[in-house]
C-alpha cells in the first residue's frame, strides 16, 4: 500500500510518501527519476512494439490524459490511433534520420497544430466542423502581401514571421540533415557580410584609382617616357620621385602643345581645367538623370529612412549601384566641393542588397534585411576613412534605427573585411587606406586648449550657418519655377567652381589632396605642393589665403550639396575646418615666435624646438566642423583617432567636438541629414528623440485630440453586410491605406484592421477566389457558422485581428513612443472594446515636424475635438495617397499589381514574405 500511495501524485512518487516508502531521501529521488524516464519512453512518438501487451492499457490511459498536455491548447477526447514501430514502415525510418514526419503521423499529437498547417479560404482548419474549436487559429496578425512603394514596414509582423520560421527550422534540427540545414541558414548572414565587405573594398579601391586619374587629367597626362602609360595618375606616373616637378613622364597640357610662355601656358592649362571639370560634372548629372535618379546626393538621408522602416523601391538596385559608382568618380574628379565618403555608404548598402537577393530567407524579411544594411553602412565608412571601428560607431550613432548587439558584431565583421580588402589592394601605393591618413610625433601643450575650444565654437557656428544656407538654397530652388533643369544647374555650378578654383592655389587641387597637406606635419612632408612648410610660409598672407579659401568653400559646398549628382558633405566640411584650423595654427605659431617669453610659452615651450604644430590644429578643426554639420560626436572622435593614430590628441579632439555639438544644437537640433529628411518629407521618426528631447515637439494632450475619430471622418468596415462590389467601390473612392473593422455601426466593437494592400490583393488578384465569384458575393470579417464557404468570401485570414490598441485618454507621448520604439504603422484607440479612433505614423510625423495642422493650434482654439472640430485636416488624419502630393507619399492610386508580376504566387500563404526587392 505504501508503494501505491507513493505513485498517486500524477504517476510520480509524492514527496509526502518518501519517508514511508523508501529508506532514504536519495533512494526516493532515484525512484522518482526512473519513473519519469519510463513515462517519457512510453510517450515517445515512435511508439512501442506490439509485444508489450501487458502495459498497453496503462500506456493508452497515460497518453489520453488531458492533464499531460498544455491546457492552453484545445483538448480533444478522440481516441488516439494505434502507434507503430519505427521498423513497421521504411518511410518512418527515413523520417527519423532526416528529421521530417511521415504523412501518416501528422495527427500523432491531437489538439496541436503544426506550424506549417494550412487554412482553407474560409479561415477554418481542414477537418474542423463549421470552424468549431479550431476557429481560434485565424486570430492573429493575418496574411500579408508585399509592401507598396513609399510605405512603412511592420516591424512586429516581420520579427514574428522570423520567429515562426526559426521555430519550424529548429523543430527538425534533431537529425543530421536538420542540423546541417540549421547551420547553413545561420551562415547565410555571414556570407552576405563577407561578400559585402569584399565588394565595398574593391569598389572603393576602383573609385579611388579612377578618381585620381581623371582629376590629374585636368592638369596633364602620363606619357610613355620612363615606362609610363596614359591611364596612370600623376602620383603613379612619378612614383619614386620625391619632387614631382622633376618627373619626366608627366606632361602638362602646355608642354604637350609646345607652349612654354608664362601667359600662354597659364591660359591653356586654365582652359583644359575648366573644360574637363565641366565635362565630368555634366556627364555625372546626365548619368543620374537618365539611368538612376536615386543615385543623386549622398544617399545617407534616404538610408536612414530605409533603415527606419520605409520602403523606397530601386534605391538599392544594381542600376543605382552602377550609376552611383560611375557618377561618383566623375563628380569628384570635376573638382566641385563635394566628397565621396557619404556616397560610399550608399554604394556599400547597394552591394549588400545585391547579395541579399541570393538568400530568400533574408530577402523575404524586411527587418532582417535592414539589420544587414546597417552592417553594410559601417563598411562604407570603413573604406571611406580607413576606420573600421569608426564605421561601426557611425552606423550606430547616425544611421541605424534598430541596432541590437548581434548587429554590432556583424557590422564589425563587415567593416573589418572591407578595410582589409582595401589595405590589400593599396590603391594609393603608400600603405595608407586613405590619402589624408597622417601620424604625429609631437604632443600638445596646456595653453593650446584655448585655440582648440575656439575651433570647437567655430565648428558649431559653421554647422548651424551651413545647414541654414543649404536649406535656404534647396527651398529657393524648389519654389522657383524659372530655374533651368538639373543638368544645366550642375553645369552652371561646376563651371563657376572651376573658374574660381584654379586661380586659388589651395582650391585648385582635389579636396582629399588639400586635406592631406593641411594635416601633414612639416617635419614629415615630402612634396610640399602648396608651400605650407617653406621658409617664410608662416605669414599673414598665407593666413588670408587659407581663410579666403574656407569662405569660398563654404558657399560652394552650400550650393553644391543638393544638386542632382552623387555628392557628400563630409569631406568638404573637413576641408573647410582644416583650412580654418591651419590658419589658426599658423597664427599661434607667429604669436609664439614673436613673443617667446610670454608666460604661457615660457614654461611649456622648449628652446630650438617647434612649439606649435599647425597640422594638429587642422585635424582638430576638421573634426569640429564635421561635428557642427552632422551633430555626431563619438564616431567622429574615433574616426579622427584612427586617421592620426595619435592617442595624445584624443582629449583635445573630444573637447572641440563636444563644444561644436553644443554650439550647433543652439542653432538647431537637426543635423544636415535630418534636415534633408525633413525637407523631403520622409516619414522618419527618430527613436533617439524621446523623453526630454520629445517634450518640446509633442504637446501635452491626450491622444484623443490628435487621432482621427470614429464620429468624424474615419472610414471603417463592418463585419457583415459587404459584397465584393461594395468593397471594390470603397477602394476606388477612398485613398486610405487601411480600414478598421468593427462589429456593427451601433456597437462599434473593434474586430481588427485590414490594410489596403491585402484587401486589394484579395479582390483584384487574377486567379484568386474573388475573380471566380460574382460581384454580389457576400464578404464578412467575423465567424459565420452558417455561411457556405463556396459561395461567400471570408476575409479574416487577411485581417490583423490583434492590432495594438490604447485607451483614447492615453497621453500623446505614450502613443508616439509606440511608433518610435516599436515601429508600428498605426495604433487603434478603443475603450472597453469599442473603437474610438485611429492614429497613423504620418499623423505623428506631422505633429513632430511642425506641420500646418499642428495640435497646438487646436489646443489654442480650445480644440476638444481635435483640429477642425474633430477632423485632422486634409491629408493629416489618415494616410492618404492623393492628399499628400507635397511629400514622397504623394502617389496617385494605381493598381496594386502593376509591376508586381511574377511575385503574386506565394504571397497568399500565411506569414507570406514581403515582396522581393521591395527597397530596390
Amino acid at each position: 500500500m505504501a508503494s501505491r500511495s507513493a505513485m498517486m501524485d500524477g504517476g510520480y512518487p509524492s514527496s509526502s510518501a518518501a519517508p514511508a516508502a523508501f529508506d532514504s531521501q536519495h533512494e526516493w529521488e532515484e525512484q522518482r527519476r526512473a519513473t519519469m524516464e519510463d513515462d517519457r519512453d512510453e510517450l515517445d512518438l515512435l511508439g512501442e512494439d506490439n509485444d508489450h501487451n501487458n502495459n498497453h492499457d496503462n500506456d493508452m490511459i497515460l497518453d489520453e490524459d488531458p492533464l499531460r498536455d498544455d491546457l492552453n491548447q484545445p483538448m480533444s477526447f478522440k481516441r488516439r490511433q494505434k502507434k507503430q514501430s519505427v521498423f513497421s514502415q521504411p518511410s518512418r525510418l527515413f523520417s527519423a534520420f532526416t528529421g521530417g514526419r511521415s504523412p501518416r503521423t501528422s495527427h500523432d499529437v491531437p489538439g496541436r497544430l503544426s506550424p506549417t498547417s494550412n487554412t482553407r479560404l474560409d479561415g477554418t482548419q481542414p477537418g474542423s466542423k463549421d470552424g468549431g474549436p479550431l476557429d481560434w487559429y485565424v486570430e492573429g496578425p493575418g496574411r500579408r502581401v508585399g509592401y507598396e512603394d513609399l510605405t512603412a514596414i511592420d516591424w512586429i509582423f516581420e520579427y514574428t514571421k522570423e520567429r515562426s520560421r526559426l521555430r519550424m527550422l529548429s523543430s527538425g534540427s534533431n537529425s543530421l540533415l536538420g542540423w546541417i540545414r540549421l547551420l547553413l541558414d545561420n551562415s547565410q548572414v555571414w556570407i552576405v557580410l563577407l561578400l559585402t565587405g569584399l565588394a565595398a573594398g574593391l569598389l572603393a579601391a576602383a573609385i579611388d584609382v579612377a578618381t585620381d586619374w581623371l582629376a590629374d587629367l585636368k592638369f596633364g597626362f602620363c606619357s610613355t617616357v620612363d615606362g609610363g602609360a596614359f591611364h596612370l595618375s600623376k602620383s603613379s606616373c612619378c612614383l619614386g620621385y620625391e619632387d614631382h616637378a622633376q618627373c619626366q613622364g608627366w606632361y602638362p597640357w602646355a608642354k604637350a602643345f609646345g607652349i612654354y610662355s608664362g601667359g600662354g601656358k597659364w591660359f591653356l592649362e586654365y582652359f583644359f581645367y575648366v573644360f574637363l571639370a565641366l565635362s565630368f560634372a555634366v556627364s555625372a548629372a546626365i548619368l543620374v538623370k537618365e539611368y538612376a535618379i536615386h543615385a543623386k546626393h549622398s544617399g545617407i538621408p534616404e538610408i536612414k529612412t530605409v533603415l527606419g522602416g520605409f520602403v523606397i523601391r530601386r534605391f538599392l538596385g544594381i542600376q543605382t549601384l552602377v550609376t552611383k559608382s560611375l557618377g561618383l568618380v566623375l563628380a569628384v574628379a570635376s573638382g566641385m566641393w563635394l566628397g565621396k565618403e557619404g556616397p560610399l555608404v550608399h554604394v556599400a548598402c547597394c552591394c549588400a542588397n545585391v547579395f541579399i537577393k541570393l538568400f530568400p530567407s533574408i530577402n523575404n524579411n524586411e527587418a532582417r534585411k535592414r539589420e544587414i544594411l546597417s552592417a553594410a553602412a559601417a563598411a562604407g565608412i570603413s573604406v571611406a576613412f580607413g576606420s573600421p571601428i569608426g564605421g561601426v560607431l557611425f552606423s550606430l550613432e547616425q544611421l541605424s534605427y534598430y541596432f541590437p548587439d548581434k548587429t554590432m558584431w556583424q557590422s564589425f565583421v563587415c567593416a573589418m573585411t572591407a578595410a582589409v580588402t582595401l589595405q590589400a589592394l593599396d590603391p594609393f601605393r603608400s600603405g595608407k587606406l586613405v590619402l589624408y591618413q597622417v601620424k604625429y610625433s609631437s604632443g600638445w601643450h596646456g595653453f593650446e586648449l584655448v585655440p582648440f575650444v575656439l575651433l570647437g565654437i567655430l565648428g558649431g557656428v559653421y554647422g548651424g550657418l551651413f545647414i541654414k544656407a543649404n536649406m535656404r538654397v534647396a527651398e529657393w530652388k524648389k519654389s522657383t519655377r524659372w530655374l533651368p533643369g538639373p543638368v544645366t544647374q550642375v553645369a552652371i555650378v561646376a563651371g563657376l567652381t572651376a573658374l574660381i578654383n584654379y586661380p586659388n592655389h589651395y582650391m585648385r587641387a582635389q579636396t582629399s589632396e588639400l586635406v592631406s597637406n593641411l594635416f601633414t606635419e612639416c617635419a614629415k612632408i615630402v612634396d610640399d605642393q602648396f608651400g605650407l612648410c617653406k621658409t617664410g610660409a608662416a605669414s599673414f598672407g598665407t593666413i588670408t589665403l587659407l581663410i579666403f579659401a574656407a569662405v569660398l568653400g563654404f558657399f560652394f559646398a552650400a550650393v553644391t550639396f543638393g544638386l542632382q549628382i552623387p555628392a557628400g558633405i563630409i569631406l568638404p566640411s573637413m576641408a573647410i575646418g582644416a583650412l580654418t584650423g591651419r590658419a589658426l595654427g599658423i597664427l599661434m605659431e607667429l604669436f609664439q615666435r614673436a613673443a617667446p617669453n610670454f608666460p604661457l610659452f615660457l614654461h611649456q615651450c622648449e628652446p630650438d624646438v617647434p612649439c606649435i604644430t599647425p597640422g594638429t590644429y587642422a585635424i582638430i578643426g576638421a573634426a569640429a566642423f564635421l561635428t557642427g554639420v552632422t551633430r555626431m560626436t563619438v564616431s567622429i572622435v574615433v574616426i579622427t583617432f584612427e586617421l592620426t593614430g595619435a592617442l595624445t590628441y584624443v582629449l583635445p579632439i573630444m573637447i572641440s567636438v563636444m563644444i561644436a555639438k553644443w554650439v550647433g544644437d543652439a542653432f538647431s537640433r537637426r543635423g544636415i541629414y535630418e534636415s534633408w529628411i525633413h525637407f523631403n518629407s520622409y516619414p522618419y521618426l527618430d527613436p533617439n528623440n524621446s523623453g526630454e528631447d520629445l517634450s518640446p515637439l509633442i504637446p501635452d494632450v491626450p491622444a484623443s485630440q490628435i487621432m482621427t475619430r470614429l464620429d468624424s471622418d474615419l472610414i471603417v468596415l463592418t463585419a457583415t453586410g459587404h459584397t465584393i462590389a461594395s468593397l471594390q467601390k470603397i477602394l476606388e473612392t477612398t485613398p486610405y491605406r487601411g480600414y478598421p473593422v468593427i462589429s456593427n455601426p451601433r456597437d462599434a466593437v473593434l474586430l481588427g484592421y485590414i490594410s489596403r494592400a491585402e484587401l486589394s490583393y484579395v479582390l483584384y488578384s487574377p486567379g484568386g477566389r474573388a475573380s471566380n465569384l460574382p460581384p454580389e458575393t457576400e464578404c464578412f470579417f467575423s465567424h459565420q457558422p452558417l455561411a457556405d464557404p463556396l459561395t461567400t468570401l471570408d476575409l479574416r485570414p487577411w485581417m490583423d485581428q490583434t492590432p495594438l490598441t490604447l485607451p483614447g485618454r492615453s497621453p500623446l507621448h505614450l502613443a508616439v513612443s509606440y511608433f518610435q520604439k516599436l515601429g508600428v504603422r498605426y495604433v487603434l484607440f478603443a475603450e472597453r472594446g469599442v473603437l474610438q479612433g485611429l492614429l497613423t505614423r504620418k499623423d505623428v510625423w506631422h505633429v513632430m515636424n511642425g506641420a500646418e495642422e499642428r495640435v497646438r493650434d487646436a489646443v489654442g482654439a480650445g480644440g476638444a475635438g481635435g483640429i477642425g472640430s474633430g477632423r485632422m485636416g486634409s491629408g493629416l488624419g489618415r494616410e492618404e495617397g492623393r492628399g499628400e502630393s507635397a511629400g514622397l507619399l504623394g502617389v496617385e492610386r494605381r493598381d496594386y499589381f502593376q509591376g508586381q508580376g511574377g511575385t503574386r504566387e506565394g504571397r497568399s500563404a500565411s506569414f507570406a514574405g514581403s515582396s522581393q526587392g521591395s527597397i530596390l
